[in-house]
């Protein structure tokens, strides 16, 4: 019963490590820059972020972002 047990055991943690993290996504890039030397910087590193967010480079430094919508919205 305990091999059982510990079978099953091994089975769900290889299962939970092939799970994507959640931060599929990347950054959208960036076009144009600021003129700063030293732009400020809000993150360094994504764990920095709330959960659904990411560090990016933007305009002007890093900042958490949200993803991005999956299809573009046009404003009228």
């Amino acid at each position: 019963m305990k091999s059982v047990a510990a079978l099953l055991f091994v089975g769900m943690l290889i299962l939970w490590t092939e799970l994507p993290a959640g931060s599929a996504w990347s950054c959208p890039p960036v076009r144009f820059i600021c003129a700063m030397v030293n732009p400020p910087n809000q993150c360094f590193f994504d764990w920095q972020c709330s959960r659904p967010k990411k560090c990016c480079n933007t305009f002007c430094g890093k900042k958490c972002i949200s993803r991005p919508p999956a299809f573009p919205i046009f404003h009228v």
